[in-house]
């Protein structure tokens, strides 16, 4: 039975505490005590079953080994970004392309897309590059907003570009195989790196200036600092390395995801010890990881408790039933959904977003014939597009941020018009995903054949 009343009043409560600045984790862990109260009777009674639903998910979630893999696969990530292997492999890539327009942007992409395979945060891709490409494109004398838009647009394929935290929350949520989502994500983000890598050139090419060579360009300018050969290889061997033992790993069944996160950690390590990193080092990357990733296993908690409680509502269902039983057309439905993903990214970030949605529309896209890993893939672009999109895209003022100390009057309205085409593209590879699902489907289909 649909308790609507309830139900209305909890989506509701949940949006206000969110809007006024009340932490997500927290905002659904009210709202979730609040609806099984009210579900369970709104007596004394009710309280006994309130601690009974929070303990029994806390305890579901602890003893999930599958949780482990968010914080290992940060782990992994922090290791090999603070030994300068980014930075290694991005001074690498931008000699390579010397004589290619827009260099140093493609270069950015180019390091996003590998560095994506390692890390799995797009957030820690904006800052990692807002650090070590800006001043370098600044130097040379590029548009400050096309530079930055570089970079802000080519971070999101850390979330697309497996191992992804995001594939991983969809994986949990949807009861998904999470090795089936990291190898559909594998040829969409390619495609998306693709496609930047082709407007930053077509641009440089039709506007010299935005690259530093127009008219007024100072010839003078010293090169990049350049990375020894050598050191070149050492680090992109490196990357390359921790990228076929945990993803092929995982894909050829030696590694389960837990596994694989595992022991990308440990080549991390191996990684960074090799590079110079310190005692110390190591401990602060273990503690960043700890502050960033607990958050996230709280949220993955709370969530759960909210669909729960949402279920006993019959919220789930009476959504299915309004989308199902609306006449529309797939693709209408998709748009729709499109757009709720949109407007949420404009107040929350993605996780939380994915958390609130990805339990109740991915049965209801399956249910319309599409294929599930191809819509997780769907889902993770649209989410991700929302941390471009203003007020709050928070990609955009990760970048901000992360340049303060050298940019501080820059204005992040900048930003953001600088990556609407980042964004427009990103909209472009989804709807080729939606019309040419085999682009996400075809890879994990030979991999894990039923």
């Amino acid at each position: 039975m649909f308790e609507v009343n309830t139900a209305v009043l909890l989506v509701v409560s949940l949006i206000g505490l969110v809007v006024i600045g009340v932490h997500i984790a927290i905002a659904l862990g009210m709202t979730s005590a609040l609806g099984i109260w009210l579900v369970t009777g709104a007596d004394m009674n009710a309280f006994h079953t309130v601690q009974t639903m929070l303990a029994a998910t806390a305890y579901e979630a602890i003893r999930a080994y599958v949780f482990a893999v968010i914080p290992l696969f940060m782990l992994m990530g922090e290791f090999i970004g603070k030994s300068g292997t980014v930075t290694d492999v991005y001074r690498g890539i931008n000699r390579l392309l010397k004589r290619i327009p827009g260099r140093l942007a493609i270069a950015t992409v180019m390091g996003n897309a590998l560095f994506s395979f390692v890390t799995g945060v797009s957030i820690a891709s904006a800052a990692a590059f807002s650090r070590i490409a800006y001043p370098e494109m600044k130097r040379f004398g590029y548009h400050k907003g096309f530079a930055l838009g570089a970079i802000a647009g080519s971070s999101c394929l850390g979330m697309l570009i497996p191992p992804s935290v995001l594939m991983i929350v969809w994986g949990i949520l949807t009861e998904q195989s999470i090795g089936q989502i990291f190898a559909a994500g594998v040829f969409p983000g390619l495609l998306l790196a693709s496609l930047f890598i082709v407007y930053v050139f077509i641009r440089a090419i039709l506007n010299p200036d935005l690259v530093g060579g127009g008219a007024g360009a100072d010839i003078e300018v010293e090169e990049v600092e350049e990375v020894p050969t050598g050191q070149f290889m050492v680090s992109l061997a490196g990357i390359i390395l921790v990228i076929i033992a945990v993803l092929g790993g995982i894909w050829f069944g030696f590694f389960t995801p837990t596994e694989g996160a595992g022991a990308g950690a440990f080549i991390g390590l191996m990684l960074g010890i090799i590079k110079g990193m310190r005692f110390k080092d190591i401990v602060e990357s273990i503690l960043s990881v700890g502050k960033t990733s607990a958050p996230i296993l709280l949220l993955l908690v709370t969530a759960a408790l909210y669909s729960r409680t949402l279920a006993m509502t019959g919220m789930a269902n009476a959504i299915e039933s309004v989308f199902l039983g609306s006449g529309m057309e797939p693709w209408m439905i998709i748009t729709v959904m499109v757009l709720i993903w949109f407007a949420l990214g404009m107040i929350i970030d993605s996780i939380s977003i994915m958390l609130l949605t990805a339990a109740i529309f991915a049965p209801i896209a399956v249910k319309m014939g599409f294929d599930p890993i191809a819509f997780a893939v769907i889902g993770i672009i649209a989410i991700e597009a929302g941390l471009y999109t203003p007020p709050f895209g928070l990609l955009v003022y990760t970048v901000k941020s992360a340049i303060q100390a050298f940019e501080p009057d820059m204005n992040v309205m900048t930003i953001f018009k600088s990556s609407t085409p980042y964004w427009i593209i990103m909209l472009i590879g989804m709807m080729l995903i939606i019309n040419f699902p085999e682009i996400a489907t075809w890879l994990p289909r030979k991999l894990f054949p039923s």
